[in-house]
């Protein structure tokens, strides 16, 4: 049978314990039975993860334990499509948290007679059909039928994993080529989807001084380096002639040398020089130490030289010894934000002779984190100004991006740099493919497209057993772990466990002591694969790769060559795949797999106008060093006295000092990146083990840590034992199970207070700006095989997470909703692509990032279902910050002002779209985490018309349902009015700031009016709440 079909049936030895479909023990008492209220995070309080270290005894093992047996069996399974199955409880709807669930409720689906016998008729014809191309194959070549087969059975005849042993065979030189013949091969690299870019020779140049013999040896022993190249002699040469320099390259071009060589020129020059390198990461510092080290050791007088960490990790009895004798430090803009900058004093001596500053993956600050790094450089600048050093040279390297001269100028806040962005470095011959997902069935388009993580493993496992060094990149952090656990099922199924540990993920959330392990052994050539989330996007050098295959379109254009780049380092050829999902922005780029090449990179985005960001540094420099307005408004803007005159507090010698409100320390109240304090220790019990085995923010802890959730870690499965939150922990054991667990949940986005209204000119609709309410509830979880099929339905009793935001939102008018339903359009489906359609837009209004603002996303599962739903949402456009806690982060704040243009525009971008139903460039976007299944082009210009006020040409409208869009029960109920917010809280006096709000959790002042006064601005089109009547 495998013989005449190897596509559509699976015949392995698979481990006994793999094919059971419950865990004895997994129904559990309620973990929550004295914490069932809303856990808040808004704002998150600062937390350890418990007081657990990694060896530290924890409690007894878990009585109940699952003893492997270590038995295979011989496994058939059809691999060909499966019936649609359903459970009684959909995703989406809220279930009674308060009971189990009964016995009717979890009970296996039951197929109908008619749909068994379907597909029976459906694999016998299939059958059939096989047996006549393999006959008719057979008499075409003159070949004995029955001899044929018996030779072709042979390499299907399965065998148990533990009685074979291989051994990598090499590279093939043309792998591309290597690939379509495999016998899985069915088309899928599409049409134009296979670019080769031939190998570019290397362009040398010639440094205008000279080096000294020290230094020329360092440069040979330690890299080998005899001629530098093009980019690196013209940016040496104009560091030595004192400019500030930007290197804008592509990976792998020799940009670190760029900045080393010049710091131990000047160390030898003047050994009482300092320099600081700045990384956005631990793991990118402490890479480029150990090179910078290497090369120092072959330089005699600078191989002692004091070259230190200082971040976060540095024992306190280590700081003052760095501070008074390091001559070289690698940290981040953290360390420099919270504990450089407030400590001048302390830091002088180091400050007055700073030579050099250099800033790696430039790129990185892009967005919030851009404007937070902008203030950051400029409190630098102004403090060594302070201490009379104003000779500082500031060094970045950045990927290829549009704008590299203006991002770092306005980074740094200086007027002239020297852009280097000729590339004279030499580069392998890369080649580029577009893999589609084939259907489950190639000959039959109706069976749906196949999984793209099976994909992914069976690309990954021929490459990998070719010898090919690979990472594979994950979007997510969940996708990372289940790749990893298809792989190693993948080698168990060729007969291939021996290479199952050359195999690791790497993701956020693991130990830094993990993390380091899997950077060494990848750099060492100790793993052949990787699985990756975009923590390995930025330059950690982890040694030369072959290959890169990335799952799914990452995001953006940028990410994506960002990701190809790590493959053919040290000028070898490379080869880089893009795995298409079945979502519709991945399809958009199978289908025009051109764009992937000619589209020019997003240029990086940062604003320097965004109060929020803004005062908090004001604050932070006033504290560092009391601010004289007139001469310290070349940092921080021409309107400083007006802001001092507001915010700060002025001393009898004209000088202004930190408001009281961000005392003691006003760093810690300005939060410069979005990351958690608050995390769950996963505790690993198995056999009494009780060591920490990785550490979760708290904010996933709901989604993924579950009583009875199976977690993955290194593509392992571990069945959640007790989860802990008044511990922050979690226990997990070790199992074999060949099925996971899917959270139930959904997400409710609702606006709580209306702080400010804008009139839409020419319409009677109104835009509104306030606090938003993110409230996130898992329910339960489904147990799901390795075929995506539900096995089970389970009740949780989680407490709902909830978090507060800033934000915008528009009604929708009843006309509408009267309009869509009429004409048979989904209104959920028109409402979701209007809100992406305005999303996609913000850029163009505010200095953003994609992600940046965010809106409430639809659930196919629950929109589509047949029966009615309790959970009816308001027809509302909700956009609400994504970053900056309870305060926002300003975006939306900014795009209020602009809601009218932006709805116009938008409107005119999906009628000017020439697509059917929508796609990337009008309504779907590439962040949608439902996978934009619920959307209507359609019905989002009904949408965005009728809240302009303009008239719908109904006949011109389609009759729906649309395709893949039906129209069952009312999801979407006329949205209700948003009590309004005070009077004395919108019209208040009290300085706005990041963290740190007043007891309401509430930005006031003048920020938190976008408007500008909270009074009726000159066109009349804006009210401070309740200022309308």
């Amino acid at each position: 049978m495998v013989a005449l079909r190897p596509e559509g049936i699976h015949f392995a030895y698979v481990d006994e314990v793999m094919l059971q479909l419950d865990i004895k023990g997994s129904e559990r008492d309620d973990v929550f039975r004295n914490g069932r209220s809303s856990r808040s995070q808004a704002p998150a309080h600062d937390a350890s993860v418990g007081g657990y270290s990694g060896m530290e005894s924890l409690d007894k093992q878990h009585d109940r334990e699952l003893e492997p047996t270590g038995r295979e069996v011989l496994f058939l399974e059809f691999l060909d499509g499966d019936l649609k199955r359903q459970v009684p409880s959909k995703t989406g709807e809220p279930t009674n948290p308060n009971r189990r669930l009964r016995a009717e409720q979890l009970r296996m689906p039951v197929f109908s007679q008619k749909q068994m016998t379907n597909l029976i008729e459906k694999r016998n014809q299939k059958f059939a059909n096989a047996i006549n191309v393999f006959l008719n194959k057979c008499i075409e070549d003159k070949l004995d039928p029955q001899e044929t087969l018996k030779e072709r059975t042979k390499s299907h005849i399965p065998v148990p994993s533990t009685n074979e042993d291989f051994a990598p065979e090499k590279a093939a030189d043309s792998i591309p080529e290597k690939l379509k013949d495999s016998p899985w091969y069915t088309g899928q690299v599409v049409p134009d989807g296979h670019r080769v870019f031939e190998q570019q020779e290397p362009v040398s140049g010639d440094l205008n001084f000279l080096l000294s013999q020290d230094l020329v040896n360092a440069l040979y022993n330690a890299k080998g380096i005899t001629q530098f190249y093009a980019h690196q002699s013209e940016a040496l040469n104009s560091l030595h002639d004192g400019q500030h320099v930007v290197v804008s390259t592509s990976t792998s071009s020799g940009k670190s040398l760029i900045y080393q060589l010049p710091v131990l020129y000047a160390l030898e020059q003047d050994y009482n020089s300092r320099a600081m390198y700045i990384f956005p990461t631990k793991a990118l510092a402490q890479d480029q130490k150990r090179s910078l080290k290497e090369m120092m050791g072959y330089m005699p007088g600078l191989e002692e030289t004091m070259v230190e960490t200082f971040d976060g990790d540095t024992p306190m009895t280590d700081r003052n010894m760095i501070r008074e004798q390091a001559r070289i430090i690698f940290t981040n803009p953290d360390m420099l934000h919270i504990t450089i900058l407030p400590q001048e004093e302390r830091w002088r001596s180091f400050l007055k002779n700073l030579k050099y500053v250099v800033v790696d993956e430039l790129h990185y600050y892009n967005g919030q984190m851009g404007s937070h790094m902008s203030f950051i450089m400029r409190r630098l600048r102004r403090i060594c100004a302070a201490v009379g050093n104003r000779r500082v040279k500031f060094i970045s390297c950045s990927a290829t991006v549009a704008n590299p001269e203006q991002h770092f100028k306005t980074i740094f806040g200086i007027d002239n740099a020297r852009l280097i962005d000729f590339d004279g470095s030499p580069s392998g011959r890369k080649e580029f493919l577009c893999w589609n997902t084939p259907y489950k069935d190639p000959g039959d388009p109706a069976s749906g497209r196949g999984s793209a993580k099976f994909e992914c493993a069976r690309l990954f496992c021929a490459l990998m057993l070719r010898g090919v060094r690979i990472i594979a990149f994950c979007r997510v952090r969940a996708q990372c772990e289940v790749l990893v656990s298809a792989i190693k099922q993948e080698l168990e199924a060729l007969g291939r466990p021996e290479c199952i540990n050359l195999v690791m993920g790497y993701r956020g959330g693991y130990t830094a002591q993990d993390r380091r392990r899997i950077e060494t052994e990848m750099f060492q050539g100790q793993l052949l694969g990787i699985v990756a989330t975009t923590a390995l996007e930025l330059g950690i050098d982890i040694g030369s790769l072959d290959c890169v295959m990335t799952w799914g379109f990452p995001y953006t254009i940028a990410n994506l060559r960002q990701q190809s780049g790590r493959a053919g380092r040290r000028n070898k050829d490379s080869l880089s795949i893009l795995v298409g999902d079945g979502f519709a922005t991945d399809q958009h780029y199978m289908q025009n797999p051109d764009e992937l090449f000619t589209k020019p990179n997003c240029e990086l985005q940062v604003d320097l106008e965004n109060m929020l960001v803004r005062e908090g540094h004001i604050q932070c420099a006033a504290y560092e060093m009391p601010i004289r307005p007139n001469e310290d408004r070349k940092y921080f803007g021409k309107d400083l006295p007006k802001i001092c005159d507001e915010r700060l507090l002025r001393d009898e010698m004209g000088f202004y000092h930190c408001h009281d409100r961000f005392r003691p320390i006003p760093a810690k109240y300005v939060a410069i990146r979005d990351t958690e304090d608050e995390h769950f220790a996963i505790i690993d019990i198995t056999n009494g083990r009780n060591v920490v085995l990785e550490e979760l923010e708290a904010s996933r802890a709901t989604f993924t840590i579950y009583d009875g959730a199976i977690f993955l870690h290194q593509g392992n499965p571990y069945l959640v034992r007790d989860f802990l939150p008044d511990k922050r922990m979690a226990k997990v054991e070790r199992v074999k199970v060949d099925w996971t667990t899917v959270q139930r949940d959904y997400t409710d986005i609702d606006p709580t207070e209306t702080e400010a209204i804008r009139t839409i000119p020419g319409s009677r609709s109104h835009a509104y700006y306030g606090t938003i309410k993110i409230q996130q509830n898992v329910f339960g979880f489904f147990k799901v095989d390795r075929k995506g099929r539900v096995l089970d339905a389970v009740q949780v009793d989680n407490p709902p997470v909830i978090r507060f935001s800033k934000g915008m939102w528009l009604d929708v008018p009843k006309k509408a909703i009267d309009i869509l339903e009429a004409r048979r359009l989904h209104v959920a489906a028109g409402i979701h692509a209007a809100e992406h359609a305005i999303m996609s837009l913000l850029p163009t209004f505010v200095v953003s990032m994609p992600g940046d603002v965010r809106t409430e996303c639809k659930i196919a599962a629950k929109e589509f279902a047949k029966k009615e739903t309790q959970r009816k949402r308001p027809a509302r456009l909700t956009f609400y910050d994504a970053k900056g806690g309870a305060g926002g982060s300003g975006i939306s704040t900014k795009a209020f002002d602009h809601i009218d243009q932006l709805l116009r525009d938008a409107l005119q971008r999906v009628e000017g779209c020439r697509c059917e139903r929508g796609c990337v460039e009008c309504v779907a976007s590439e962040l949608c985490k439902e996978a934009n299944e619920v959307m209507s082009k359609a019905g989002s210009q009904v949408v965005l018309k009728t809240l302009l006020n303009m008239e719908v040409d109904v006949d011109e409208l389609p009759m729906g349902p649309e395709l893949n869009t039906p129209v069952g029960i009312e999801t979407v109920v006329v949205a209700e009015a948003v009590p309004y917010r005070t009077k004395d809280a919108v019209f208040g006096n009290k300085p706005a700031v990041q963290e740190g709000q007043d007891e309401s959790g509430d930005v006031s002042g003048d920020a938190a009016k976008p408007g500008g006064s909270g009074t009726t601005d000159g066109d009349g089109d804006f009210w401070g709440v309740p200022g309308r009547s």
